[in-house]
């Protein structure tokens, strides 16, 4: 009878350590995506927050950078942005390419 409680007590110990182990792996994971979160989802959408305010403030008339060129901006289209480079050169940027307002 020994030999009998002996096995079940092994079973029992072996089966409370599995559970254990595996809320030590669910808590693990959990700070994991939870440092992933803090540290690479929030800042980058705060940032993303910030370029959408940027797109949204800008007006006919401003000097704004697209793709590496300056210019003024003479119509606002839905996703597109006609500026003018130059006296009389007016190109069409979209709005996605723009770096900056000036």
């Amino acid at each position: 009878m020994n030999d009998a409680t002996a096995v079940v007590d092994t079973a029992t110990t072996q089966a409370t350590s599995t559970t254990i182990d595996g809320w030590g792996l669910l808590l693990y994971c959990v700070i994991i995506l939870a440092i992933i979160y803090f540290f690479m989802v929030r800042p980058n959408k705060k940032r993303m927050d910030e370029y959408q305010k940027m797109l949204d403030s800008i007006q006919v008339g401003n000097r704004i950078m697209a793709a590496g060129i300056y210019g003024t901006v003479k119509k606002i289209n839905d996703k597109t942005i006609e500026m003018e480079i130059a006296d009389g050169v007016v190109i069409e940027v979209n709005k996605g390419a723009v770096a900056s307002v000036e």
